[in-house]
């Protein structure tokens, strides 16, 4: 008789932890790491469930069919928990909580208005919204299909009519699993509850269970970061600002390397957020009107014109009509960065009209007329030397000058080649 393994029927010893994954904002490439990376390491360690704490407008189509599918294809149970109060699984958020082996609310949050927008935010189509409808609704009866047909069809509507309710009301109809104040309150009525998973059925245990937080990493951490719109906007001012102040004075590095790399790391969010083409035209436009006033300054009136074309793109670019709220950069940040970029311009061409009324301070005319001292007797018909200012120079008496003393004050006559032709200072 052998004694009963741990391991029996293929399964691995279980570990009695919860993972508890936080994934706030709308969805970014860098939270769909984030979320595959947990759903790996509770994978690994055969923890005993997956808590997925979501606050989220919603985002992209793609990506959210994309956490989905990794949700779907956890091994180990996957709760999504709506929370804190406050929060909100709106858009896309909503189908992601649906997704969830069991769906949690805590109170005073909302599900709901997952009507398909663009690539850019915008309305679509009639036909192609139609055709983005049916195939949301589709997804949506698939992931509900175990629930009461009311749930359904209020699921269905929060894609056809973008219906939006309370954490309560979706218990009631019973769109969700659970209404949980907290974390130990939503474990607490988690144990005991059987789930069906890609492995197959399991009994929840959740008493005296760990609970252990994925933290999310400085690399997520960044490129979340980066594709924050008003850090795309502070990055692309920066960067062309930057690369013109290194146009209009070159030879430093510094200037150029700050804008260089404003550039690339504003070209991340870009790629990642939805952008009007026709903005990033108009910045186009202003920096090429920018580079003209420092290559040939027209007392301000290029920097006027880049200006204007700089917040009508800034605008375009982030802020166009149907563009969700949460893509959308500030507008007091767009004009701020206008007036600080307008006044980084007209002083750049102050400086260089004042310069050109300059007087020329290389070659021999500057030199004429004046003021040095002699350093060592100069005698008529020899050379010596006088000090100008910091620096030595090569010396000899104008005709008929007679003998000056070391230390006496003589003015500059006439310049050949190095040498000065002085004389004694007049009183």
């Amino acid at each position: 008789l052998g004694i009963p393994s741990l391991k029996a029927h293929g399964q691995e010893e279980r570990t009695k932890e919860a993972i508890v994954l936080t994934a706030e904002g709308p969805l970014t490439p860098a939270m769909r790491e984030y979320i595959e990376r947990g759903l790996e390491i509770a994978a690994d360690r055969n923890s005993e469930l997956v808590i997925l704490k979501l606050d989220t407008p919603g985002g992209s189509i793609a990506l959210m069919e994309e956490i989905v599918q990794s949700i779907l294809a956890s091994p180990i149970p996957v709760v999504v928990y709506v929370s804190p109060s406050g929060a909100i699984a709106g858009s896309a958020g909503t189908i992601i909580t649906l997704a969830a082996d069991i769906a949690a609310m805590a109170p005073g949050t909302a599900i709901g208005a997952a009507s398909p927008v663009g690539g850019q935010g915008e309305d679509i189509g009639e036909t192609l919204e139609a055709k983005a409808k049916q195939i949301l609704r589709a997804q949506i009866r698939s992931l509900a299909e175990k629930r009461p047909p009311d749930a359904i069809a209020l699921a269905e509507d929060t894609v056809e009519n973008a219906t939006a309710v309370s954490a309560s009301e979706a218990y009631e109809i019973g769109l969700i699993d659970i209404l949980a104040d907290n974390i130990p309150d939503l474990l607490e009525q988690l144990d005991g509850v059987m789930v069906e998973t890609e492995t197959g059925q399991r009994t929840l245990d959740t008493q005296f269970i760990t609970i252990n937080e994925i933290e999310i990493t400085f690399i997520e951490q960044l490129l979340s970061f980066l594709t924050n719109p008003n850090i795309v906007f502070i990055l692309l001012s920066l960067g062309v600002q930057a690369i013109l102040i290194e146009l209009s004075s070159p030879g430093g590095w510094v200037a150029g390397f700050v804008g260089v790399m404003s550039l690339l790391l504003s070209g991340y969010g870009l790629g990642v957020l939805p952008v009007n083409w026709l903005g990033l035209g108009l910045f186009a436009v202003a920096f090429s009107l920018f580079y003209l006033e420092v290559t040939s300054p027209s007392k301000g009136a290029f920097s006027v014109g880049g200006v204007i074309a700089f917040v009508a793109g800034a605008l375009i670019l982030f802020n166009s009509g149907g563009t969700p709220s949460f893509y959308r950069v500030s507008v007091p940040l767009v004009v701020t960065t206008g007036v600080i970029t307008a006044g980084t311009f007209i002083a750049l061409v102050t400086f260089a009209l004042s310069a050109l009324k300059l007087p020329v301070m290389t070659g021999r005319a500057p030199l004429i007329g004046r003021i040095g001292v002699a350093r060592g007797d100069l005698l008529p018909n020899k050379t010596g030397n006088v000090q100008m200012g910091g620096e030595a120079w090569t010396a000899e008496l104008v005709e008929g000058e007679k003998k000056l003393k070391n230390g006496e004050r003589v003015e500059v006559v006439e310049v050949e080649g190095v040498r000065l032709k002085v004389r004694k200072k007049r009183e």
